[in-house]
């Protein structure tokens, strides 16, 4: 007995220990993604309504959207213009099939069955964008989904029959169940940080699949993937698709948040805006997304206050985007996470251990 005890004890104390020690390897290089997760959980404790929706919540769906892009970029090598556009698509989609304002367009379905529909809009619109331009590379790429997202801005303000036109759409409800509205900003919050968490832990798990690896591949040499029996185009077109899934629930959400819809959140400027907060952020981790994201949102909502204070125009806070978006792109390629990384480097080498 004592003989079979202590066989089958060894073997699963070593398994309790390799998963003890994997663990606690796990925790040292995720402690600040450890350290802000809880942080966003406790922020209503310590703030407003106003830092929850207009700030963090911002945040968190503008980098939802950006993060789409950026697996787009950075782990398929295809700078995508068309990420903003298709989290618009979404938002149209459940506008015009649930509830807004214009009860003329507005077919007001319950939300249940116009939330699904949206996605799976935007998943298609997503895809066939991916279609055209899965066979270009580099500047090609991004002057095709450019014209995709003009070609939708120009629909969206020139079309009045289901796009409502110049004016958009307002007043645009979030759901009501489990006895809550989705709309009251506490509620809201938390379901945008969720499927943010959601949407950060899915691109990093797909990243360290068999199709991620194999994305990865195609975008370090596709050719060597095509002769070794990969497809090239399906492997970046399936991208394509995953992408417009995170980009279309950000854009449900972005209707929900901002309570309005109008051409202007297809415009050029937004995918622009996009990209820079893509780039800002740095591309090689998906946390790039949620870092530009909220230097784009501290600017947009307190440069023009700013500037107001020492007596300049309030509308060159553009300027001090653009200025900010040259300043990091010059001194540091890879953005913000880049800078980072490089003090977490120096850190391990004095005898600290950080990690993203």
């Amino acid at each position: 007995m004592a003989l079979v005890q202590t066989t089958e004890s060894g073997p699963l104390s070593d398994e309790r220990s390799q998963r003890s020690s994997a663990f606690g390897r796990w925790v040292s290089q995720n402690w600040a993604i450890l350290l802000l997760a809880a942080l966003l959980l406790l922020l209503p404790a310590v703030t407003g309504d106003f830092v929850l929706t207009q700030v963090v919540g911002w945040t968190l769906d503008l980098g939802m959207i950006a993060l789409s892009l950026m697996f787009l970029a950075g782990y398929g090598g295809m700078v995508s213009l068309v990420q903003m556009t298709v989290a618009s698509v979404a938002g149209y989609t459940i506008t015009v099939l649930g509830a807004s304002s214009i009860p003329t367009i507005s077919l007001f379905w319950p939300w249940w069955v116009a939330a699904p529909l949206a996605i799976v809009v935007a998943v298609i619109f997503g895809t066939f964008s991916g279609a055209l331009s899965a066979r270009t590379e580099g500047i090609y790429t991004i002057m095709i989904t450019l014209a995709i997202a003009a070609a939708f801005f120009y629909l969206t303000l020139q079309n009045y029959t289901i796009f409502n036109g110049f004016n958009g759409f307002t007043t645009i409800p979030a759901p009501k169940f489990w006895g809550i509205n989705w709309k009251d900003p506490l509620p809201l919050y938390y379901l945008i940080l969720f499927f943010a968490a959601l949407s950060y832990a899915a691109v990093l798990y797909v990243s360290r699949a068999p199709f991620g690896l194999a994305l990865q591949g195609v975008r370090d040499n596709p050719r060597r993937m095509a002769a070794i029996g990969y497809n090239v185009t399906a492997h970046r077109v399936a991208a394509y698709s995953f992408a417009a899934l995170i980009a279309g629930v950000g854009g449900i959400l972005m209707v929900w948040l901002n309570n309005q819809i109008s051409p202007g959140t297809a415009g050029i400027d937004a995918t622009i805006y996009l990209l820079v907060v893509a780039v800002v952020g740095g591309i090689g981790h998906p946390i790039g997304a949620f870092i530009g994201a909220f230097i784009y949102v501290l600017l947009r909502t307190f440069a023009l206050d700013a500037l107001v204070g020492i007596g300049l125009d309030g509308r060159r806070f553009q300027t001090l985007i653009g200025l900010g978006f040259l300043v990091i792109v010059l001194f540091s390629p890879d953005g913000v996470i880049g800078i980072w990384r490089r003090l977490a480097a120096r850190a391990r080498t004095s005898g600290g251990s950080n990690g993203l």
